[in-house]
Parts: C-alpha cells; sequence; structure tokens
C-alpha cells in the first residue's frame, strides 16, 4: 500500500510540473509561438482599439467583422513570426509610438504623448506628425499583404456631437494621408471613428483626457497572406 501511495504520489508532481511548465512555457512565449496554440476571435484587438468598453455602445459588430478571428496551427506561426518582424521595425523606426503585437495584429496607438497629435479642435496632419506617418506609411510599403484599420478617438470636453464628427475628421486625416499623399491602395484601410464614447483613461483629469484624445492604428494580415500561410504550413 505505501508502494501504491509513492507511486501515486510521484506520478501526481509530475502530472503538476508537466502542466505548470506548460503555463510558463505559453506565459512566457513570442507572439509567434502563440500564433500556433490561440484560436480565439480577434476580440483581444478591439479591446485594445476602444479600451475597457467593448459591447457598449459604439464597438458595434463592424469592426469585429474586419479584424477577424485568428489563425492558429503552423499558418498561425508563420503569419507570426511575419508581424512580430513587422512590428520590432515599427518600434525601431518610430521610437514614439506604443507598439503592441496582439493575435494576429500589430496595434498602434498614437496620442499627444506618443507621435501623431491634433492641435486642439483641429484634425489636420502637422509637420511633425508627417514625419511619423512617412515613416509608417514606408513600413506598410514592404508589407503589402496586411490590411490596416484606422480610428479615431477623442476626450469628453466639448459636446457629443462635436466630439464625433471630430474624431472622425482626425481619423480621416491619417487614412487619407496614407492613401491620398502616400499613394498606399484605399482597399487596404477601414476608417472608424468613436468620439468621446471609448476612453482609456480618466477623462476627470488632464493626463487622462491627453491620452483619451488618440488615434489606432491595428495592422492585419490579409487574405492573401491567411492563404500563403496555411499552403506553407501544409493545412486548408
Amino acid at each position: 500500500m505505501k508502494t501504491i501511495k509513492n507511486i501515486l504520489s510521484i506520478t501526481l508532481s509530475l502530472f503538476l510540473m508537466i502542466n505548470l511548465s506548460s503555463c510558463e512555457a505559453t506565459k512566457n512565449a513570442s507572439n509567434t509561438q502563440k500564433g500556433g496554440v490561440i484560436g480565439a476571435t480577434g476580440g483581444a484587438i478591439l479591446g485594445a482599439i476602444i479600451g475597457n468598453n467593448v459591447g457598449k455602445k459604439g464597438s458595434g459588430g463592424e469592426l469585429g467583422a474586419v479584424i477577424g478571428g485568428v489563425v492558429g496551427g503552423g499558418a498561425g506561426i508563420l503569419i507570426g513570426k511575419k508581424m512580430d518582424k513587422q512590428a520590432q521595425q515599427i518600434e525601431e523606426e518610430i521610437p514614439g509610438a506604443v507598439v503592441e503585437r496582439i493575435d494576429d495584429g500589430i496595434v498602434i496607438t498614437f496620442d499627444e504623448n506618443s507621435g501623431v497629435y491634433f492641435d486642439t479642435n483641429k484634425y489636420n496632419i502637422n509637420a511633425n506628425s508627417e514625419v511619423l506617418l512617412n515613416k509608417l506609411s514606408g513600413i506598410l510599403l514592404e508589407y503589402p499583404d496586411t490590411n490596416v484599420l484606422v480610428v479615431g478617438h477623442t476626450d469628453s470636453t466639448g459636446a457629443d456631437e462635436y466630439n464625433m464628427t471630430l474624431s472622425k475628421n482626425r481619423a480621416f486625416a491619417v487614412t487619407n494621408y496614407f492613401t491620398q499623399t502616400k499613394g498606399l491602395a484605399a482597399t487596404r484601410f477601414t476608417t472608424n471613428w468613436f468620439g468621446e464614447e471609448q476612453p482609456i483613461a480618466d477623462n476627470n483629469t488632464v493626463e487622462g483626457r491627453s491620452k483619451n484624445r488618440r488615434v489606432n492604428i491595428a495592422i492585419l494580415p490579409n487574405e492573401k497572406m491567411k492563404e500563403d500561410a496555411k499552403k506553407e504550413a501544409g493545412t486548408n
């Protein structure tokens, strides 16, 4: 009996060690590695773009459809490698941007303290912002098999309707700069806006309002990249 208990104890210990090691490996895995095991929808990207307000007014289903689901398996790993490389290049060339690798995509946040910003009540692209957008345009040209989502936000200062229009104008200012000034294909871009409805910080503070006046850019694998990855991985 004692021998059986010892065997069970050792077996349980090994089981726990394997599971803990597996959890730690997943926790510390690169985005490339995670691409092979994550099979969720693009909800994480959606949350990064519109803050902690997924499901509230303004989030809708349109963005979720644009973002799509996450590709798993070998194809996901191949896509992850490409997106990791692109994200690293963006971080190196645009140090002011906040760059996050989430699921299959890349989410870039520009606020008044990190890159593309706008003068009060204005939506024109100023000279400082042009420098960063020019660099990002060059990277997008290097990776043509991606789609781009541009989303505009404001703080809560001012009327709701005014803020909605301002966020729309700022989002389209960025999209139009890419497509009209830099010549990127308009078919790659989707533009959305939420006014003050999707804050990521406290609008009662100066710092919070500054963070809420932002433009998010999500870079996502298009269908060609997904299909090419599936063929290379030998999956359907």
